[in-house]
């Protein structure tokens, strides 16, 4: 292994070699050699003068890259695609003179970043459903235990662990249904030209080509597994599929960064954690901290992939007329790594979902600090019932609630509200009355019913076709 010189941490660290393949030069070169075979085959089934041994020399060698030879040629002639042709004509010679017939590089270039980047989405599909079903568990497991619920990051009426799990579960629901649209809208360019007008094949087919390009670009489709090609074009196709595309990624990196952040302050109200290996050290300074590292991880590189949609925007908008190359450099960057971003996150995010750690008594404890103040509503009707004046007991109310605030906030006791009702003789009601008052699960509304019936109705159908179909991937865990 080499260390005199730069290598992207997303291959070396965080996103996973199937990714990492997606959008490799080997997959890359032998798509355009696919494409290459579709166009040949189909171009002779039309009435080219393509012969069966031509096509059979091309499927020959459809898998064999002379890599060495193209990135020679390369340099020679400063065209990847013309390099490539020149390679595969050496090896298939007889083939040599109809290789790329009618082509431009973009017939290769866009055909093949379009299959790319659909099997990339797929990827991404079965590892979002992965997190879903993890979080689903949890979540069913967690229904009824209740614990304190916030807003604003205050206390606010409790909810139960499961029903807040459902929050992190809807926002990746609402993903799946987000790529599940992107990959079915996702088409070829098909064979357009250099400005899209097909013209090289006006000439190739002469007066039938009205009738054999749309039948051309139709079986090439088919048999790169598309059903259409998109109608008009210039030379490539709209860069506004790329920035839906990094738009559609960048809103899975915003639900996995939400989910971090509350686990991250989950972890410290010590209610929560993700999970801690047995070797692992959280700091190198101090040997008792259980630093969220994972979530942590997620949020950076969550960041990383937000901000990059703004870079495949930019270039759908500035794209001259038929076509400019400005988005060349830049695609191949920004694309690529809005996928392997996304990839390593949810690698992490799959890790920590299958793992997560809830403390019950640290849950039920931090609850109960706070449900004396949301209790007051049930004990001053009990008080009512119990012959109280109501606007008496809910001034009487207020004021023990800011006396106890007060001790816990400037004085750091414990909160005593409850002894202070049930001191108070206007309330007529015993300590042990009260204490009855004060079970967590009297205060969560329909949250175990609510988790129960969102799991069961909405999330477990829509992802039991890919548990169904193996689509769920193993947790592999983090080497670093």
């Amino acid at each position: 292994m080499s260390h005199d010189s730069y290598e992207s941490p997303f291959c070396t660290r965080y996103s996973s070699k199937e990714m990492q393949y997606i959008f490799s030069a080997e997959n890359k070169f032998r798509t355009f050699r696919r494409l290459w075979i579709a166009l040949a085959r189909a171009e002779k089934e039309l009435g080219l003068n393509i012969t069966d041994e031509q096509i059979a020399e091309l499927e020959k060698y459809k898998d064999d890259i002379n890599f060495e030879v193209a990135a020679a040629r390369e340099k020679e002639v400063r065209h990847d695609v013309m390099a490539h042709v020149y390679a595969y004509g050496l090896q298939a010679p007889l083939a040599k003179p109809i290789i790329h017939l009618g082509a431009t590089s973009c017939y290769v270039g866009d055909n093949t970043d379009i299959i790319v980047m659909k099997s990339g989405l797929e990827l991404i599909r079965d590892k979002l459903v992965t997190v879903i079903k993890a979080l689903a568990d949890f979540s069913y497991k967690y229904k009824d235990m209740p614990c304190l619920a916030y807003t604003h990051l205050q206390p606010a009426q409790p909810t139960t662990v499961g029903k807040r799990a459902t929050l992190w579960i809807n926002e990746l629901m609402l993903d799946l249904d987000e790529l599940d649209f992107r990959i079915k809208g996702l088409k070829l360019l098909g064979q357009k030209g250099t400005t899209g007008t097909q013209a090289s094949f006006k000439e190739l087919f002469g007066d039938d080509a009205d009738e054999k390009t749309p039948k051309l670009e139709k079986m090439i489709a088919n048999e790169m597994g598309f059903e259409e090609t998109y109608p008009v074009s210039g030379q490539t196709y709209s860069r506004k599929v790329d920035a839906n595309i990094c738009c559609t990624l960048a809103g899975i990196a915003e639900s996995a960064m939400k989910f971090a952040n509350d686990l991250r302050l989950l972890a410290n109200f010590k209610e929560m954690e993700e999970p801690f290996e047995e070797h692992q050290i959280g700091s190198s300074a101090m040997p008792y901290k259980r630093n969220p590292m994972r979530s942590e991880r997620i949020c950076a590189i969550a960041r990383y992939v937000i901000t990059n949609s703004l870079s495949p925007a930019f270039t759908a908008g500035t794209q001259w007329f038929e076509r400019t190359l400005d988005d060349s450099a830049n695609k191949r960057i920004a694309v690529a790594e809005a996928f392997l971003g996304v990839d390593a996150i949810l690698n992490i995010y799959i890790n920590v979902a299958n793992g997560l750690v809830v403390y019950p008594k640290m849950v039920r404890r931090r609850l109960m600090n706070e449900l004396p103040f949301m209790a007051t509503e049930n004990i001053m009707m009990a008080a009512v019932k119990n012959g109280g004046d109501r606007q008496e007991l809910h001034e009487k109310i207020r004021v023990h609630s800011q006396a106890a605030a007060k001790k816990v906030k400037e004085e750091g006791g414990e909160n005593d509200l409850l002894e202070r009702i049930a001191a108070d003789e206007a309330f007529m009601l015993k300590k042990e009355e009260i204490a009855s008052l004060l079970s967590p699960e009297k205060y969560v509304g329909r949250a175990p019913k609510q988790t129960e019936e969102y799991l069961e109705k909405t999330v477990f159908p829509r992802i039991r076709p890919y548990i169904d179909a193996g689509r769920i991937k193993k947790d592999e865990g983090l080497s670093v």
